[in-house]
């Protein structure tokens, strides 16, 4: 093993595309390499980065609230196919299809093409947990959530309980009447919405008052995992800072990036996490290896092909005889539950990695991927997003350090 060509790589990498930047990788559950690079403070060079280091997580929240999903439904307590509308009475009934928004310059966006003209409305009640696992459900990519939940939060770690709950309730009932994009397991849309909408119905399910606490007992404890939401102040010197929010009328430190996250009160099913290197690549152990936590069958599914599509908003169509269950327009889109797949030009997986390889990428500069051939899981955590919205130099930077891995391992 020689991990020297990573190590150079990684320490280049600061400050160019991150300030902050660690790695993480695991082989059989045994941690091969371990660094942070950077400082939390780059400005005064103060508080270096080490892998004990918390970044914002970003999308890679939703990995979290797949798997308790997974798990709810190993212990049946809810079963996949099963109409989200039967734990969420209100999320049911006729939703035409209809505009979103830009999350960035919030201007109109019309459904996907195929459906862009038609009137007749769908049924919420056809949504099933499958569907919002695999970002088939019909619901639109985002909406302007947060400038329904209210008006920009202070820090929110001061918001009281009260206030949170109202900021909560009000976002769901929102999700509740919202558009849908397209008719639910016809199209592929990565949605926010989708995931926001699952987290609550977990919620449910638990009977806990807020998803916070449904993943803590389902997962964070069960895995002694460091992750969790809204960080304590106290905390700050530990965490990776990402950029000024105009919303928020401050730099974010410890704060969820993400703005309808944020809105709903710094807790959602798709944003809001917070966790280290090592919590990432125990989480994703659990798809790997023979443990307490998922059943081999259900770990096999979710890690597997359950859609494949050429372009998001394209149809999809069931393709019975070279898959089972699985709806399918062949091409470069291939998503497991919850998991994203390896495809024929994955831009942020080395082709060092096998084909039956899966991960998640995050906007802010988060990633992890494993490859179960190998028994390899790599996590490479970047405050990203604090450098500007141009991650070029982090789409590149990804499949460099996966194939200066597997170099490193195969080095004598």
């Amino acid at each position: 093993m020689n991990f020297s060509q990573l190590d150079l790589l990684l320490q280049e990498a600061v400050p160019t595309v991150a300030p902050a930047v660690v790695c993480q990788v695991e082989q059989a559950g045994r941690p091969m390499f371990s660094r942070g690079y950077g400082w939390i403070n780059p400005v005064h060079k103060r508080q270096p980065v080490t892998p004990a280091t918390l970044f914002d997580l970003g999308a890679l929240t939703q990995l979290f609230t797949a798997t308790v999903c997974l798990r709810m439904h190993d212990a049946d307590q809810l079963d996949l196919d099963q109409p989200v509308a039967e734990v969420l009475p209100d999320f049911t009934g006729p939703r035409y299809i209809g505009p979103a928004e830009d999350p960035l310059t919030l201007a109109p966006t019309p459904p996907p093409a195929p459906w862009r003209q038609q009137t007749t409305p769908v049924n919420a009640g056809d949504v099933t947990f499958r569907h919002l696992l695999t970002h088939s459900s019909g619901l639109p990519a985002w909406r302007n959530l947060h400038a329904i939940c209210g008006d920009a939060p202070p820090r929110l770690t001061t918001l009281n309980r009260g206030e949170l709950m109202r900021r909560q309730r009000m976002g769901m009932a929102a999700i509740h009447g919202f558009n849908f994009a397209y008719p639910p397991g016809q199209s592929h849309l990565t949605s926010d919405i989708g995931l926001i909408l699952l987290g609550s119905a977990l919620t449910a399910v638990a009977g806990y008052p807020l998803l916070s606490e449904t993943i803590r007992q389902w997962l964070l404890i069960p895995l002694k995992l460091h992750a969790q939401f809204n960080l304590p102040a106290v905390m700050v010197d530990q965490i990776a800072p990402t950029d000024y929010c105009e919303w928020r009328q401050r730099r974010l430190h410890g704060e969820v990036h993400d703005k309808n996250a944020a809105g709903m009160g710094g807790i959602a099913g798709h944003a809001g996490l917070f966790a280290t290197a090592a919590d990432l690549c125990r989480l994703a152990g659990v798809y790997l290896r023979a443990n307490s936590l998922l059943t081999p069958a259900t770990a096999t599914a979710a890690t597997g092909l359950q859609l494949e599509a050429i372009a998001a908003g394209l149809p999809l169509t069931a393709d019975a005889a070279n898959h089972v269950n699985v709806l399918t327009h062949p091409g470069i889109i291939r998503r497991g539950l919850g998991w994203t797949l390896v495809g024929d030009a994955e831009p942020v997986c080395s082709p060092a990695f096998g084909p039956h390889s899966f991960g998640l990428t995050a906007g802010v500069g988060t990633s992890v991927w494993c490859d179960p051939e190998q028994e390899l899981v790599v996590t490479l955590l970047t405050n990203r997003i604090e450098q500007g919205r141009n991650q070029d130099a982090l789409t590149r930077l990804r499949p460099a350090v996966h194939a200066a891995v597997v170099e490193g391992l195969r080095a004598r």
